[in-house]
């Protein structure tokens, strides 16, 4: 094999797109293979195994047997490509700007948030328990279970127009009861 590819790479420098296509055709797999394994990443990865190529083509005639086997010269000018896109790549975007964390800050809950959600979150559940049965059934699953009318009225086997009732009569006894709570 590494005979046959002085010989492509010879033919190459010469100008024969035959053989650069056979040199292709032969190295592609494993020079993309190391691409991928500096860059880690497919569109990158072919992007240098493109860039290289042309770099082959245009310099077949500078290789030496001298200097080692043609395909550890084809991996040096793919490793080299490889490195020159690691330098030149934008930072990575792992680590998060001043204005990410800012928005985050801003996102989480002070601690007087806390405590007044844990208030809001034991009024409701004491304004919960304060309904009736089918009031308090049919919230729960409306907003707590996220069922619509329709699947409401199917589950609990009522008529829809009952359903809307409970709720809309349930969602008015809550807010009576929470206004109470904060006054």
């Amino acid at each position: 094999m590494a005979a046959d590819l002085a010989e492509l790479i010879a033919a190459t420098a010469q100008g024969d797109q035959r053989a650069f296509e056979e040199l292709y055709q032969a190295t592609s797999p494993t020079l993309y293979a190391l691409a991928m394994a500096v860059l880690r990443n497919a569109d990158h990865a072919q992007e240098v195994l493109q860039e290289a190529y042309i770099n082959i083509w245009r310099s077949a005639a500078s290789y030496s047997a001298d200097k080692g086997s043609v395909q550890i010269w084809l991996n040096v000018i793919v490793r080299r490509r490889c490195i020159d896109r690691l330098r030149h790549a934008p930072a990575p975007t792992d680590e998060l700007s001043l204005m990410d964390w800012s928005a985050i800050e801003a996102q989480e809950p002070s601690p007087l948030q806390l405590v007044q959600a844990d208030a809001d979150a034991a009024d409701l559940a004491r304004c919960m328990q304060g309904l009736g049965a089918p009031q308090q059934r049919a919230l729960s699953l409306a907003y707590f279970h996220g069922l619509t009318h329709r699947e409401l009225a199917k589950k609990l086997k009522l008529p829809l127009g009952s359903v809307k009732s409970q709720v809309r009569r349930g969602l008015e006894n809550l807010r009576r009861c929470l206004h109470h709570a904060t006054v």
